[in-house]
């Protein structure tokens, strides 16, 4: 004889079937599908957020146990400095002493020879310091006389700015690994490239520009708007050989000058955007993750903005299990991005904006808000529906603020465009190595999402700026920013 089962049993059964379902049919999208959100009735689609997924714990290491082991091994010597090929083209720079040389002899020369990089052309070059030997020198004055080094980004190093800021550019913007880089320069140009050595480089290159992300930081975070976000990135673990550990680019943008500060951590919980924003008063622009609200919660001058695209995303996941809804929805949603590209394409600035939303945009806010808040005290199910109308009960009240000032986005989605490089990247160099170099990466990537949003050419401006940063002053190192750069 069959078992009767409980209605409430049951439907707990079904509501279970239909969510997994929905994950399988999610899971088979993001393998095989396209991983564009289409909404095919709106006339032109929206570009929303890249999901990185909400995983917040760290891997921990499985206990297993352990043995002392001792033994001895051959020390590898260090490979010494890289040989610069005979074979590649040479420039040479004749560099004569500062001072006259009228009547002085010509003694010898002084040679150093480098490496450098133009896009498509390796070639060396060699400076050629000629000396002369004064013909009766006064006392106190040096015999001999001979032009100076000329500043270099590595001192005694062999690479140039061009070279080191190919190589950074190659790798965070083109995502090419080094050792990809390495394998290319030995195909291209018969060069062998030590890895430990282009390493160094990229250390080298860090410390430099360690100030200048400083003021980057500064001059982002002394906004009253900011967006936030944050990305997952791996990390080697080297208390747990073989395993990664979950590190997060924490992300912050300023959406009035352009500029993006990326700010490496080890884990997602609330110290690391506590710390960066103890002092900001404002508002903060985000997604609807705790850590923000509880950062609200315990700062009273954050004020959280949502964002719209996020809303619609959890729509769009609902549109196979209630595509009536869920429709609806996406359509209301899409008024109000047809109103901001209108905006957009017109070029109005921020008071303009504030007004043409007053008389457009906030009625079919109100009545999406309405719409919203009717159908969740109606629709209380776990299914993604419910799910959906949930998210935009809680979100959509904070959107208001943008209503009122043009300066506020509608959505994230332009912090969304300068984390896509990072995104890119993890799936090409798939770890950062340490969390020094998690944290360098950090640096780099704040430079080159400033430089697109600002429209700069990024390898112009890294070659620029690593060959003065070193001697430039340093009460004036704003100048080297992107937004305030000028080419030398």
């Amino acid at each position: 004889m069959n078992e009767v089962v409980p209605i409430e049993q049951y439907r707990a059964l079904e509501a279970k079937l239909a969510a997994l379902e929905h994950e399988l049919a999610q899971l088979k999208r993001l393998i095989f599908g396209s991983k564009r959100e289409r909404f095919e009735p709106a006339l032109m689609p929206e570009q929303l957020m890249l999901d990185f997924g909400q995983d917040t714990g760290v891997v921990e290491p499985v206990a297993v146990p352990t043995e002392d082991i001792s033994y001895t091994r051959k020390k590898v010597a260090h490979p010494g400095r890289t040989v610069l090929p005979d074979h590649l083209p040479t420039e040479e720079i004749i560099l004569e002493p500062e001072e006259d040389t009228t009547g002085m002899k010509l003694i010898g020369e002084e040679i150093t020879e480098t490496i450098d990089y133009r896009p498509g052309v390796l070639f060396k070059r060699r400076l050629i310091r000629r000396k002369y030997a004064r013909v009766a020198p006064e006392e106190g004055e040096s015999a001999v006389v001979i032009a100076p080094v000329p500043e270099r980004p590595i001192p005694k190093g062999i690479a140039e700015a061009g070279l080191l800021a190919y190589l950074i550019i190659a790798k965070f913007l083109d995502h090419l690994p080094f050792y990809r880089q390495i394998e290319r320069f030995k195909r291209e140009h018969n060069w062998v490239l030590q890895k430990t050595t282009l390493n160094d480089w990229f250390a080298a290159c860090c410390t430099l520009l360690e100030p200048l992300y400083g003021r980057l930081m500064d001059e982002v975070l002394k906004s009253d708007y900011l967006q936030a976000d944050e990305s997952p990135i791996k990390v080697l673990d080297k208390e747990s050989p073989g395993s990664t550990h979950q590190g997060y680019m924490w992300v912050y943008r300023n959406p009035v000058n352009g500029l993006v500060f990326f700010d490496y951590r080890k884990g997602r919980g609330a110290h690391g955007p506590k710390e960066r924003l103890c002092d900001f008063k404002g508002l903060l622009q985000c997604d609807g993750y705790s850590v923000y609200d509880s950062l609200a919660a315990k700062q009273p001058g954050i004020r959280l903005v949502s964002c719209l695209a996020h809303i619609r995303r959890k729509f769009f996941e609902a549109k196979e299990n209630s595509p009536k809804l869920a429709n609806e929805a996406l359509e209301r949603i899409q008024q109000l991005y047809e109103l901001e590209r209108t905006y957009r394409e017109q070029k109005l600035n921020p008071e303009q904006i504030a007004a043409r939303r007053q008389e457009e945009a906030l009625t079919h806010f109100k009545s999406l808000l309405n719409w919203v808040q009717e159908h969740r005290a109606n629709n209380l199910s776990k299914e993604n529906i419910g799910k959906a109308l949930r998210y935009a009960a809680e979100q959509l009240p904070r959107l208001e603020a943008y209503l009122s000032d043009g300066r506020i986005q509608i959505d994230n989605n332009l912090i969304e465009n300068a984390i896509r490089p990072l995104a890119l990247g993890r799936k090409n160099y798939l770890f950062a190595g340490a969390h020094s170099g998690a944290e360098r990466a950090a640096m780099i990537y704040s430079f080159l999402a400033t430089c697109k949003t600002l429209g700069i050419n990024p390898l112009e401006w890294l070659t620029d700026v690593l060959q003065r940063i070193g001697k430039h002053p340093v009460n004036r190192i704003d100048e080297l920013l992107p937004g305030n750069w000028v080419k030398n």
